[in-house]
């Protein structure tokens, strides 16, 4: 009989837990509001329940984005001032672990420690959060049509980006304005509809009325390389047409845009808003490129107040619609949370269904969109698509540039979810193309040991490490050139003509982590190891495509390692024993057949059979040898 701690599956709360914690997140909204309020207006004299409800929700909606320290850390390179902090040398991957915002929770603060008068230490990052240094852009196209209640709702979550220092450059598209003689009056009149829904949640906006963007290829584009894999917009921007969006920065307003252009005859023609936008994220880029040229000749004053500057530079594109994410065929028509551009849009194009959408689908048109813009924009950069009746997730994917929920999560645990919706948003990235290796001779590697060796701060016995593969070697999944792997392993068991699905490797490098290639990886992992047989796990990615039985799939991990969090979310359950931490996932169509049995059994329940297995598993794990020098 086993005497270690067994768990299966997620905790759940209590009711009276679940009162505890509503309390203590009540008390902990009213500090934090209170110490922002001492950081921006000192003395405080304003009392907390006298805020303004728009106030409230924009700092409710800070609290529900939940993000961790390396998100903040990110937030803070690209918005704020650095604080001073130690690097941080934990960690092999996900950024979800990290020490949240707060860097202590209530009930971790001793009263008696401090003095009764002493005013909370503000956090640099707090000081910081709502008061950017530089201010960025990002490119917007508002899908409509919209009612005013729409609008609105829409401007307040434009209001809280630019509260957090993300100015929007918004293009206005209406399909329902088309045709007709009074087309171009219809259109200005839309405009000027999101501008006075933007000065009514408390922003200044500006209408750009004249043509920014001129049709056809821009004349030296023979000369430049081109971004593989799509096809250019068509229409381009010069720098010197980018004045009045410039102004309107400069000036603290937010630039709305109708889709018009200049044709060669010069006159004012209206084009596909998504050409607008293709255009301005490259125009955009390139100015910035010019501008960064510019300033090596004449560097800046360090002591200098820039707090007014706008890096054009678009971080973010953001595709707001009446339908939200892309429908996935992995969840009958609910969208997809995160897309890998590079390795699924193929991919997603040919499984699409229209059925999933009840109006004029335009889902694989911005598809198409967030691949052209991203090909432009930096590598960290992503694009978002979401309803209008989701303002809040804006914030939460400033901050920390992750989807809603992890996609990398247990399938069956994603479509019990209540926060996946038709309304969830999808979050789309550039991205890594993935692939499977199931040969030890197809393997880079020396690529594969800097990654292992950078990942986890470790020096590698090399020539165990592949004399143990060339036995034991299932296969490889590789994202990128190398910049995340995860290598399993078919382990011998005594008495079982089966051997061992066992996870050896799962490394990401730093420079990776938190760009979601954790989760593409871990995805395509599931894929190839206890998701098989599902139509969720049909993906080209150079492995079974779904096709098999899949295979229960084990790992260890010291039991103070700060990934385990991340692996308790992911795994169907885990076991302790001395100072391992055994994981595993269970193959999902066998998962499905005990379900009844389990829930019937209660979680402390251990079945005979799962007895065996457990130990079976422990018995030749335990016995791998450590591969580190």
């Amino acid at each position: 009989m086993l005497s270690h701690t067994i768990h299966h599956g997620p905790r759940i709360l209590s009711s009276v837990a679940a009162s505890a914690l509503k309390a203590r997140r009540t008390q902990t909204f009213k500090a934090f509001y209170a110490t922002i309020r001492s950081l921006r207006q000192p003395p405080p004299t304003v009392e907390v329940d006298d805020l303004d409800p728009r106030d409230n929700d924009f700092i409710l909606s800070l609290l529900k984005a939940n993000p961790s320290l390396r998100d903040t850390k990110s937030y803070l390179a690209n918005f704020g001032v650095r604080p001073s902090a130690p690097e941080n040398a934990d960690s092999v991957f996900p950024s979800t672990i990290l020490t949240p915002l707060f860097p202590k929770e209530a009930s971790d603060i001793s009263v008696d420690k401090q003095p009764e008068q002493a005013k909370p230490d503000p956090s640099p990052i707090l000081s910081s959060i709502l008061n950017p240094v530089y201010r960025r852009t990002a490119l917007v196209k508002l899908q409509g049509p919209f009612t005013n209640k729409q609008l609105d709702s829409i401007a307040r979550g434009m209001v809280y980006l630019e509260k957090l220092g993300l100015v929007s450059v918004i293009v206005v598209e209406n399909d329902q304005i088309r045709g007709d003689d009074g087309e171009r009056s219809a259109l200005i009149e839309e405009i000027m509809r999101v501008v006075s829904a933007l000065e009514a949640q408390g922003a200044e906006a500006r209408p750009v009325l004249g043509t920014t963007v001129r049709l056809g290829p821009k004349p030296d584009d023979d000369q430049l390389r081109e971004p593989r894999n799509f096809i250019p917009p068509e229409a381009h921007v010069f720098p010197s047409d980018l004045v009045a969006i410039r102004s309107a920065l400069r000036a603290g307003e937010i630039p709305v845009l109708p889709p018009f252009a200049l044709d060669s005859f010069c006159r004012s023609v209206r084009i596909g808003a998504n050409d607008v936008l293709g255009a301005l994220a490259r125009g955009m880029v390139e100015a910035a490129a010019l501008d960064d040229n510019d300033m090596k000749s004449s560097p800046r004053d360090p002591h200098a107040d820039y707090s007014q500057d706008i890096n054009l530079v678009p971080l973010r594109l953001m595709i707001i619609s009446r339908e939200g994410g892309v429908p996935s065929y992995a969840r009958t028509g609910f969208p997809h949370l995160l897309i890998n551009l590079t390795s699924e849009y193929d991919y997603i194009r040919d499984t699409y269904d229209p059925s999933w959408s009840n109006e004029k689908d335009s889902s694989l048109s911005n598809l198409s969109l967030a691949r052209t813009c991203l090909a432009y924009m930096p590598p960290t950069s992503s694009a978002i698509m979401v309803s209008h009746r989701s303002p809040s997730s804006l914030i939460a994917n400033l901050i920390t540039n992750k989807p809603a929920v992890s996609s990398s999560l247990p399938h069956a645990l994603l479509q019990g979810n209540r926060k996946l919706t038709r309304d969830t948003p999808t979050l789309l990235r550039r991205g890594l193309p993935i692939q499977v290796i199931r040969s030890l001779a197809d393997v880079d590697k020396a690529k594969m040991n800097y990654l292992l060796e950078t990942s986890f701060k470790r020096t590698l016995d090399a020539d165990a490490f592949y004399k143990r593969l060339e036995q034991t070697l299932d296969f490889v999944v590789v994202a990128g050139d190398y910049v995340g792997a995860a290598i399993v392993t078919n382990e011998p068991s005594p008495n079982s003509s089966e051997p061992i699905s066992y996870l050896d490797k799962f490394a990401v490098l730093p420079s990776h982590q938190g760009d979601g290639t954790v989760d593409f990886l871990w995805v395509a992992l599931h894929d190839e190891s206890y998701g098989l047989g599902h139509p969720f796990s049909i993906n080209p990615n150079g492995g079974k495509e779904g096709k098999g039985e899949g295979r229960d799939l084990v790992w260890r991990s010291r039991d103070d390692n700060p990934i385990n969090k991340w692996y308790f979310e992911r795994s169907s359950g885990h076991m302790r024993m001395g100072s391992w931490v055994f994981f595993w996932c269970d193959a999902e169509k066998r998962l499905r057949v005990e379900e009844g049995r389990r829930a019937n059994a209660g979680l402390s329940y251990v079945e005979e059979w799962e007895e065996n297995r457990l130990s079976r598993w422990a018995d030749v794990i335990t016995k791998i040898p450590s591969v580190w020098k």
